[in-house]
């Protein structure tokens, strides 16, 4: 039995160094790709001060019923 510094637990007698490595090489190959697909579905990140964000209003024009327009 032999428990690896990431949690990863190999419960076999048999098992080589050499298998030991590749199988943790082959699983973090995974992990790294099911990350990468996340950072990908979940796109880039809008803080809150970028969508408390509005448009300036446009210019202010005096006149008549000018008020009623915005």
């Amino acid at each position: 039995m032999s428990e690896l510094d990431s949690g990863l637990r190999i419960i076999s007698a048999g098992a080589t160094v050499e298998e030991i490595a590749a199988v943790t090489a082959v699983l973090q190959t995974a992990l790294d790709e099911l990350a990468a697909e996340q950072s990908v579905v979940a796109g880039p990140t809008v803080s809150a001060w970028e969508r408390s964000q509005r448009p300036m209003r446009g210019t202010l024009t005096p006149g008549a019923d000018a008020w009623r327009s915005f």
